[in-house]
């Protein structure tokens, strides 16, 4: 029987948080997914990889992993110090405690869920794809419970080009090369995206199916506030593109191609550019916000 096994990185916020409002439901999408998965004789474990200020918070919903002992913060200074975990700890702790699971599946933390997900993340399995991203779709901001969930699966709300869940084999994610990103900011899902294309035999995007949604289009992750923390994905997703070259296994594909095309672009440098007229810089600013979607 597949087993497939699911991570995500609870944390406390703030009510003025969007991740105040957008953990719960989403938390709830994915037990609701893995109630009717089971009816199907389809078993997901569901996972958290979390801080020790975080563990009480999400016991609430998942198995949880040993807590998480870095962050961003042990590789670098920043402006705005923020514990931002790394990608690699949490998919590490997947690893660990899945170890019987065929498949793995991380998402950020506020991407909800639709009922039938885990059902038909199983069927594209069965077609023979061993990594594949899910591309979410974007709803209204106004709702605010997990009661409301039956109102959210109703709206089929708008696409959005951002990659935010990743579905791969577990023997292939034990090989995956991440570097020091983090979570939370620019680039991550880059940064993912080359590891899962790498490894693949069959690799899809699905850029179109209505599985996953967020709530609003917030993206606060792109705040210029927030520059050294992208800077230091940016590098991170060139030792991992200098990794893959250097070992002759980047695939040649559009989407590594992008990253590649846009991985030395310096966005930050030319923010500051104080001489260049507002109109430019906006326009720079709105080309590098597009490429920047996790």
């Amino acid at each position: 029987m597949l087993k497939l096994a699911h991570i995500v990185n609870p944390v406390v916020v703030k009510p003025t948080s969007d991740l105040y409002v957008a953990q719960p439901i989403a938390f709830e999408s994915m037990q609701i997914a893995q109630a009717i998965a089971a009816t199907h004789n389809l078993e997901v474990q569901l996972y958290s990889a979390q801080f020790s200020e975080d563990e009480a918070f999400a016991k609430q919903y998942f198995q949880t992993t040993p807590n998480l002992e870095r962050s961003v913060l042990d590789f670098g200074e920043f402006k705005q110090p923020r514990k931002l975990p790394l990608l690699q700890d949490i998919l590490n702790r997947l690893l660990v405690a899945a170890s019987d699971a065929d498949y793995l599946i991380y998402t950020n933390a506020d991407i909800t869920l639709m009922p039938h997900f885990y059902l038909t993340v199983a069927q594209l399995i069965q077609q023979g794809y061993d990594a594949f991203v899910i591309n979410r779709r974007t709803i209204s901001s106004t709702y605010q419970t997990p009661t409301e969930l039956p109102l959210m699966y109703a709206e089929v709300g708008k696409a959005h080009p951002g990659h935010d869940c990743f579905i791969f084999k577990r023997e292939a994610g034990a090989n995956y090369q991440l570097d020091h990103v983090c979570i939370g900011i620019s680039l991550v899902g880059k940064a993912l995206l080359i590891n899962l294309i790498s490894h693949a035999q069959r690799f899809a995007e699905f850029r179109h199916f209505h599985l996953t949604f967020h709530l609003g289009n917030d993206t606060i992750w792109q705040s210029e506030k927030l520059d050294d923390y992208t800077r230091h994905n940016l590098q991170s997703v060139n030792q991992i593109l200098a990794a893959y070259e250097s070992e002759g296994g980047l695939v040649q594909h559009p989407l590594i191609q992008k990253i590649i095309h846009n991985r030395n672009i310096e966005f930050w440098t030319n923010r500051q550019a104080s001489t260049q007229p507002q109109s430019w810089k906006n326009k720079l600013r709105d080309r590098f916000s597009r490429w920047l979607n996790p």
